[in-house]
């Protein structure tokens, strides 16, 4: 099955989400209160669980294909529910994940998405290419998002949509993401490389 969600970006243009956006939220309310019983509702939030769920899936997106852009691409998406989650706990999880990959020179930029806020895009320094690269956004639910999903008041989302592809160059000094993914791919670069280590002996 298929799943998208039309939104509109700050300049009033449509945009389609991910389906593993998608997929993402729909578990999420699958675990929240789906009937309308009061009872029912009550006895949810009293037994709530703090939930994590990722994934790591193919996007496509229309857009000009360049050193740092392709129009099919993977994204890996994380999402965790739990009582009384902040900025600084989903700031903590993505310095810890890019950190075990080995990169430490990351900013956060504030952002718009129309489902987080507050909302953030991630950076890391790219040596060859001597700039900052997005390497992905993140942010926490809106609780008009989470009102719907009989989740508990005090229970908050974090999430994140990362590059996959990104960060390998960083890591690798690859100057053009094109050589990563794609018909430009050069074997050879495979085959000398038969396992990716990520820094890891």
């Amino acid at each position: 099955m298929r799943y998208f969600l039309v939104v509109m970006d700050m300049s009033g243009k449509e945009k389609r989400q991910t389906r593993t956006f998608c997929e993402l939220i729909q578990l999420l309310f699958l675990q929240g209160c789906s009937t309308c019983l009061d009872r029912d509702c009550y006895l949810q939030q009293k037994n709530f669980t703090p939930k994590k769920y990722f994934s790591i899936d193919r996007v496509f997106r229309n857009e000009a294909v360049d050193r740092t852009h392709l129009a099919e691409f993977h994204q890996i998406e994380g999402l965790v529910c739990d009582r009384g989650l902040s900025l600084g706990d989903l700031i903590g999880v993505l310095n810890n994940f890019f950190l075990r990959l080995g990169m430490s020179k990351l900013k956060f930029k504030p952002a718009y998405n129309p489902y987080t806020e507050p909302s953030m895009e991630i950076f890391s320094y790219h040596e060859g290419l001597k700039k900052w690269v997005e390497i992905g956004n993140s942010g926490m639910f809106r609780p008009e998002m989470l009102r719907p999903m009989g989740l508990p008041e005090d229970v908050r989302v974090i999430a994140w949509g990362l590059s996959l592809e990104r960060p390998t160059m960083i890591l690798y000094g690859v100057d053009n993401i094109r050589d990563l993914f794609g018909h430009k791919v050069d074997l050879s670069l495979i085959k000398k490389n038969p396992l990716c280590r990520l820094g890891m002996e």
